[in-house]
């Protein structure tokens, strides 16, 4: 039996104007599952996530977090995610524990300095970054801090956007391996993003957009790099009558 979707899209349709940048989008993601949304810029993946955080409202069809529908009930919806964007806004003068101790704060989530670091050290940031300024952080480190915050919101769901732009080969590995303990903790995790070995790497399924339409889905394990990075160009370039082996 298959599992109850964590983060549904039904017939998803979102407007901007006279514009519909997201047509009759259909997709599931189960707990414990990690799903990679790909497209080019302007084809709908951000507008996807800000959905399903409720930003946007669906002109029809619904965006749904543990079955609720977040244009409906945008505050009771995310309360089950969190959310991790391409640069994670953090404090530069207050160090990685300091900054997560204060965003748990503000979710009412008592954290003291051990629990802190404890969930900082589990999210891949080395001990003696930990209490230093955010301010000297990498990106890939910023990341590891955001990560933790959305651990210690014990979310069901993890919404990320482009997390592995601007990072090394080592940090986007590192991220890779911290997504696929979020997945074994149990959590659905819907990812945008531009990077096409990160997908195969972490994702169950994966999805591509065209211009707010998703026109191509497959599950990951039967696909080989080089063959995704053919179809997922073959779509970029207009071709949508593509399928995968």
């Amino acid at each position: 039996m298959e599992a109850a979707a964590i983060l549904e899209t039904r017939a998803l349709t979102i407007r901007r104007g006279d514009r519909v940048t997201l047509q009759a989008l259909d997709l599931a993601v189960p707990a414990g599952s990690v799903y990679a949304l790909l497209g080019g810029n302007g084809a709908g993946k951000t507008t996807t996530l800000n959905a399903l955080l409720g930003f946007v409202p669906a002109a029809s069809g619904q965006a749904l977090v543990n079955g609720v529908d977040a244009s409906l009930q945008p505050h009771q919806s995310r309360a089950h995610l969190a959310y991790l964007p391409e640069n994670v806004a953090l404090y530069p003068y207050l160090s990685g524990v300091e900054n997560l101790q204060y965003f748990c704060k503000l979710s009412d989530i008592a954290l003291d300095k051990t629990q802190a670091h404890n969930l900082l050290t589990a999210s891949g940031l080395a001990p003696d970054a930990q209490g230093r300024r955010v301010g000297g952080y990498s990106k890939g480190m910023r990341q590891k801090v955001g990560l933790a915050i959305a651990k210690a919101r014990r979310a069901s769901a993890m919404l990320l956007d482009e997390p592995t732009s601007g990072l090394d080969p080592a940090a986007a590995n590192e991220f890779a391996q911290s997504v696929l303990q979020a997945k074994q903790g149990g959590m659905a995790v819907l990812m945008a993003t531009h990077d096409l070995f990160n997908a195969i790497q972490v994702a169950d399924r994966i999805g591509i957009l065209r211009e707010g339409r998703l026109v191509a889905e497959f599950a990951a394990h039967d696909i080989a790099h080089n063959e995704l990075e053919r179809i997922y160009l073959q779509h970029a370039r207009g071709v949508v009558e593509v399928t995968a082996p």
